[in-house]
Order: structure tokens, then C-alpha cells, then sequence
């Protein structure tokens, strides 16, 4: 894919729905009674892949593609069937880590498998605590990674203080919790995404929260639900990104989530004198939305780090681009987590930006982004991950000459009609 230089950026979009909503959606309606019908649903392919696993197990989900609209006919908490063949969760670490808290306590065994990428990534995190609840873990390869065999348990409640502030830790033992023997709690050093503890909530679950702790308690079933979701602010992030950076160019993005425990975009944009106003502020299925609008602005540098990097660890690719072109110094901490996404982000980050002329280093936790120097195209290696991809897709349309994204179609796994709507908008 060649990206050229942007001259403006005009106009309205919606971007994809919201990629862990729509995951959520799938699991915790494959466990409820009755029917949960999802608007919005995200035709990703990580989503895809939650669909095909919980086929597996023996729910019936229509899927209709044109209207974005998912049926899901649960057969409640204790009605998933022992899986015919391997479930394959492709390249989504979000269908592992959640699945397999559900798997944790399920009366069978089953083999998780994934992409290349999937088989590096950590999945001690999930299975310590998964295992002090009662369920076993068989590592295939390669110690701690996919593929793994989870065999069921008996359950028991845990307290447990997670080392990172990771909703897929948290969210994998608030799931087996639904099973438990008692309370089960998760403990983070920071806040993560909330739309767990949300979701199971309005699904039936006794679960509340106190500062950074979460507590479930067993449940006796779920009740489907109504769910619509709304637009994801990781996809909207690039669109944002580009309407602030590009000259003559005013963008607003519909129907946007603005979850506060995921509003840190919004929140750099400010700290960095963006352009950017929300409107119609509403809320759906107990998610609060918006519409965001965003002009050109002259962006200066900011320091990015503590509790704000959990609201916006999937965007600091595309907040590293920002910081690019903006003015002064850019300063982001306590961001190691980058390392184990679908790349190791940090790396490729510095790598391809110091290839299209940018003053940045890496540091254990995050980067030191120096901005405002000319910044040229140049040929990019996606390394496989979406948000690389559209990360310098944007880049691209703003620097010096052409941009060649290597492995552009990576971008299906979150947002399939991303460079279509990048076209639309620069006509």
C-alpha cells in the first residue's frame, strides 16, 4: 500500500465498533439464557475469531456481516459443549486471555491455538492466577505460551493483585469467578478498561468495584441482553491523529465510546493544544458516546505516563506519531506493556521513525520523542500489527514523499474499511 501526501482531510465518519465490546459480547451472551442481540458488532477479524471459538463449543450465532448485527443464542453459564477440534483464537489475545477463564471451570479439556504472533505472546499472566482458582495448564511448546491445554476445575474464589493493569488479566479471573466457590477479587496497580465489570453487570452478575478492585461473586446464570456498541476510540484515535496534522483539515468521528477508563486520547490531545471538541454525548448500553470533532492544530509536546497509560495503551503508537510532528519534547513512561502486543511496539516505533528522519530513542518503559524536525516516507514493515499499520499510514500521508506500508491488509483484524475512509475523507 502507498500512501501520498495528504493536502486536507474533510468530513464525517463512523468507524468500527468498539473490538473488546464486541469480544465481550460474544462470550458473556454465549453464557447467558436466552438470545442477546448485538447492533454494532465489529467485523474484525479478533472478533471472528471469538465467533468461531464459541461455535466450537456448541452456540448458535448469526452473524450478519451487511448490518453488523450478531445474534447469540446462549445456553447459560453452564451450557458450553466440550469443543470439536482446536480452538483457534488467530491473532486475538483478547479471545485467549477471556476464554480461558470461562474454559477455567468448564467440565472438559480443550487446546488453545493461535498466529505466530499469538504463540510469543505472555500467557503466565493468566494462567497463575487461573491456577491458584483450581483449573491446569499444559504448555505444548514453548513454556507459558499458546498452544496451551486448560482443563476445567472446581473453582475457588481468589484475591488477587495483578503486577500489570491489564483488563485481559482482570477479566479473565472475573469470568472464572462467575464459577467460583466464593468471592473472587482482582487488585491492579492502575485502573484498566471497565467494560468487563460493565457488561456482566448489566447482564445479571453481582459484581462491583472499589478503587482499583473488582469483585465477583458466583452466579447462578445470566440473562441475554440488548447490546449496541459503539464505535471504538483505538480506530477513531488514527482518524484524530490525522485531522489534527494535516493542513485545511476539520474531521468528525461519530458515535465514538468515551469510557473513561479509555478517554486518555482525548486527554493527550488537550495536554498537547489539539483542536478537539466532543458533542452529543449520550449514553448506549451503559457505555457513555460521543462524537468527536477535531481541526487542524499546532501540536507541542507533553509527558505521558502513570495512570493514563491504561486508558490509552493501544494508542500510543499513533500518540508517538503525534508526537512526531508536533513541537518539543514528547516523554512516555511506565508503558512497558508495549513490548508483548502484537509487536514489540517500543521497538518498532523507534526503529520505523527514526528511519523517516525522527530525533526519538527507546527506553525500558516507553520513548523519548524530540518533534519538529522534517519527517520523510519511507518503506514500512508493518511486523503484522494493525495498529503499526495504520499508525504509519497516517505518518505517511503527512511527511516528506510517498509511504510504502508493507502487509497493509493486517488492518482487517480491527478496522476493515480503514483506508477506504482515510480516501473518503482526503477527497
Amino acid at each position: 500500500m502507498i500512501i501520498k501526501n495528504f493536502s486536507h482531510l474533510k468530513g464525517e465518519i463512523t468507524v468500527p465498533g468498539d473490538k473488546s465490546i464486541s469480544h465481550r459480547s460474544i462470550m458473556l451472551g454465549s453464557l447467558a439464557k436466552g438470545t442477546t442481540e448485538v447492533t454494532g458488532f465489529l467485523q474484525g477479524a479478533d472478533c471472528l475469531s471469538s465467533i468461531s471459538c464459541f461455535h466450537k463449543m456448541g452456540i448458535s450465532i448469526e452473524n450478519d456481516a451487511n448490518t453488523n448485527t450478531v445474534k447469540i443464542h446462549g445456553k447459560g453459564l453452564r451450557g458450553l459443549e466440550s469443543p470439536f477440534g482446536i480452538l483457534d483464537v488467530g491473532n486475538s489475545g483478547t479471545t485467549t486471555r477471556l476464554m480461558s477463564g470461562i474454559l477455567a471451570a468448564q467440565p472438559f479439556s480443550c487446546i488453545i491455538d493461535g498466529d505466530a504472533s499469538i504463540r510469543k505472546r505472555p500467557m503466565a499472566r493468566i494462567m497463575t492466577p487461573l491456577s491458584q482458582m483450581g483449573a491446569k495448564f499444559e504448555s505444548l511448546e514453548n513454556i507459558h505460551c499458546a498452544p496451551f491445554k486448560i482443563t476445567g476445575g472446581n473453582l475457588k474464589g481468589i484475591d488477587y493483585n495483578t503486577p500489570v493493569a491489564s483488563a485481559q488479566i482482570k477479566s479473565a479471573i472475573l469470568l472464572a469467578g462467575l464459577y467460583a466457590d466464593g468471592p473472587t477479587s482482582v487488585t491492579e496497580p492502575y485502573l484498566s478498561r471497565n467494560h468487563t465489570e460493565l457488561m456482566l453487570s448489566s447482564f445479571g452478575a453481582d459484581i462491583k468495584t472499589e478503587g482499583t478492585t473488582a469483585t465477583v461473586l458466583p452466579a447462578e446464570e445470566l440473562q441475554a441482553q440488548k447490546i449496541e456498541v459503539p464505535g471504538d476510540i483505538s480506530s477513531a484515535a488514527y482518524f484524530i491523529a490525522a485531522g489534527l496534522l494535516t493542513p485545511n483539515s476539520e474531521i468528525t468521528i461519530k458515535n465514538v465510546g468515551i469510557n473513561p477508563t479509555r478517554d486518555g486520547i482525548i486527554t493527550v490531545c488537550k495536554d498537547m493544544g489539539a483542536n478537539i471538541t466532543l458533542s452529543n454525548i449520550r449514553e448506549a448500553s451503559g457505555e457513555p458516546v460521543a462524537d468527536i470533532t477535531v481541526s487542524t492544530s499546532s501540536l507541542h509536546g507533553c509527558v505521558i505516563e502513570g495512570d493514563l497509560i491504561p486508558k490509552l495503551i493501544d494508542e500510543i503508537p499513533i500518540i508517538a506519531i503525534m508526537a512526531a510532528f508536533a513541537s518539543g519534547t514528547t516523554i512516555i513512561r511506565d508503558a512497558a506493556e508495549l513490548k508483548v502486543k502484537e509487536s514489540n511496539r517500543i521497538d518498532v516505533m523507534v526503529d520505523h521513525l527514526t528511519a523517516m528522519g525522527v530525533d526519538i530513542e527507546g527506553t525500558e518503559d516507553g520513548m523519548i520523542i524530540r518533534g519538529g524536525k522534517d519527517v520523510y516516507g519511507t518503506v514500512i514493515d508493518s511486523k503484522m500489527d494493525h495498529r503499526i499499520a495504520m499508525s504509519f499510514a497516517i505518518a505517511g500521508g503527512i511527511a516528506i514523499g510517498a509511504t510504502e506500508i508493507m502487509d497493509a491488509d493486517v488492518v482487517n483484524i480491527s478496522y476493515p474499511n480503514f483506508f477506504s475512509d482515510l480516501e473518503k475523507l482526503s477527497k
